[in-house]
């Protein structure tokens, strides 16, 4: 399991667990080790997960800002739901002019979303607790066609403390962290190593998992603060070719020691901006 910081793309906490772990059991000690990794100079805080993350520790963590563990003050999140016989009907009792379509529909679908008035029962909930909004989400074939299931209508949902703003635009902001985890489990998983466990001791792959997370979170720090613009996104693979892997020669010559490089002007110039901006120990 791991946190992503989606404004920068750097790891901020993860940990490693056995297969036969669900996927919702304490995801609450991954946010809250999270968070604790923020610099001081985060002021303001948002969380957004998936189905997993609807968990009740987690929820409810977010929604006290006295939390323990920290940190204080307002969590703005927004988690998708877990389908329930009573969300399904809350959802289908949605008059229909109040549906609105979000997003860039795709030509063969039609997404549709709208606010459901649903008050879950939770046993545990407090009754001074605010409630939690819930926007639920709808796809639909055009020309009325079924989807592979046979249903011709989907249902999901999303569940929020985030009341201001309207519901296609709250759908959107928690629909743009897709994209972001996954793209950081592909590069730790299968750039760097971290999808090849070396050890049959549980310990060993937990450090291996961690020293891949760090060459993720040290190549994303390389890109922001010394490479030019256009590496940016590049993928471990393209640094290796251009930055890392730079073929060369060592060559003596008037009693000195010179490394010719086959590289063009331009990429050596970037190389040696890059060692100039880098917060090197003198």
């Amino acid at each position: 399991m791991r946190a992503v910081w989606a404004e920068t793309g750097l790891a901020r906490a993860d940990e490693f667990r056995d297969g036969n772990v669900p996927a919702m059991m304490e995801p609450l000690n991954v946010a809250q080790a999270a968070f604790a990794a923020l610099p001081g100079t985060v002021r303001e805080y948002y969380y957004r997960g998936d189905s997993a993350c609807r968990e009740k520790g987690l929820v409810n963590g977010r929604r006290n800002e006295q939390r323990e563990g920290g940190p204080q003050g307002r969590i703005g999140f927004a988690i998708s739901a877990r389908m329930s016989e009573a969300l399904q009907a809350a959802i289908q009792a949605v008059p229909e002019a109040e549906w609105q379509c979000y997003g860039d529909t795709p030509p063969q679908e039609i997404r549709e979303c709208a606010d459901v008035p649903f008050v879950p029962g939770e046993k545990a909930e407090r009754k001074d607790t605010q409630p939690l909004r819930y926007v639920a989400i709808r796809f639909r074939k055009q020309q009325g066609e079924l989807f592979d299931d046979g249903s011709r209508v989907r249902h999901f949902a999303v569940l929020s403390n985030l009341w201001a703003g309207k519901a296609p635009r709250l759908i959107e902001w928690h629909r743009e962290k897709a994209g972001t985890m996954e793209l950081v489990h592909d590069v730790i998983k299968n750039e760097l190593g971290g999808g090849v466990l070396p050890s049959k001791y549980f310990g060993a792959n937990a450090a291996w998992l961690r020293l891949a997370v760090i060459a993720h979170n040290v190549r994303t720090a390389l890109q922001r603060l010394a490479l030019p613009a256009e590496l940016l996104t590049a993928r471990p693979k393209r640094l290796r070719f251009l930055i890392f892997n730079v073929p060369g020669r060592r060559v003596h010559h008037a009693r000195r020691l010179l490394l010719r490089v086959a590289g063009v002007a331009e990429r050596m110039a970037a190389y040696r901006e890059g060692l100039r901006l880098l917060p090197l120990p003198a």
